[in-house]
């Protein structure tokens, strides 16, 4: 796998990334919540476009990873930016942009500015407006009076901050219950025994998409990761769709 690379911002925030130039639409992914560009779905679809000769952007957002800042800073405007920063930097061409979790959110808010440049989306178990759905009423009322809160953390030792900055910023690009004009290829996957983002929201998802080319694929016993063998071939058979 080629090495990590820096990109420096225009206000010095130093972006962690990994490309592969290569043919067809250059597939841009977007880690979730907390996550990075070191995951097995990452790692998996960047192997691929490189033993395929296909273009692939991998990055952490500031405040995650390998970039630098603090994640305590992190909104969703600031890591949208940063996405369209390292596209503009190194990507020429079509760009098919690939979302987990969280990354299927910021997948639309980068998608709303690249809209002549889009091959297609592809969200994996997609959290749009999760801070709507995902916390109580008690939790969203202390995220909105400036507190931290904490939630455990199914995949590591230490609890899942949601920090009031976070919060605050998300809450201005809420996109479900109004339409999504996009007008390009749609691919949602999603398990149904996904403990942490209903299958139902990808329901929602297709139904507030512009696009007349939206399909769900639903896994019987796929958890929210889809991390396994079987999940990693299906999602690299849907993005082999956007290859011919």
């Amino acid at each position: 796998m080629t090495p990590i690379m820096h990109h420096t911002l225009y206000d010095g925030r130093r972006v962690a990334l990994r490309y592969t130039h290569g043919t067809g639409p250059c597939l841009v992914f977007l880690p979730g919540y907390m996550s990075d560009m070191s995951g097995s779905k990452a790692t998996a679809l960047f192997a691929e476009a490189e033993a395929r000769g296909r273009a692939c952007l991998l990055l952490d957002y500031s405040g995650c990873g390998a970039s630098d800042g603090d994640f305590a800073e992190g909104m969703l405007s600031a890591w949208r930016d940063e996405v369209l920063a390292l596209v503009a930097s190194y990507v020429t061409g079509p760009v098919l942009l690939v979302g987990s979790s969280m990354g299927g959110w910021l997948m639309l808010l980068v998608a709303e500015h690249l809209k002549h440049r889009l091959a297609g989306l592809i969200g994996i178990a997609p959290a749009p407006d999760f801070t709507r759905w995902g916390y109580t009423e008690e939790q969203r009322a202390k995220l909105a009076a400036g507190e931290t809160i904490f939630e455990p953390n199914p995949y590591g030792p230490e609890p899942t901050p949601t920090h009031a900055k976070f919060f605050a910023d998300a809450e201005c690009h809420l996109r479900l219950d109004s339409g999504i004009a996009l007008p390009c290829p749609v691919r949602l996957i999603h398990g149904k025994a996904d403990a942490d983002v209903p299958w139902e929201i990808s329901l929602r998802l297709k139904t507030a998409l512009g696009s007349g080319d939206v399909q769900v694929t639903l896994i019987e016993d796929g958890d929210h990761r889809l991390s396994r063998d079987s999940d990693i071939a299906a999602l690299k058979a849907i993005v082999a769709e956007f290859y011919g």
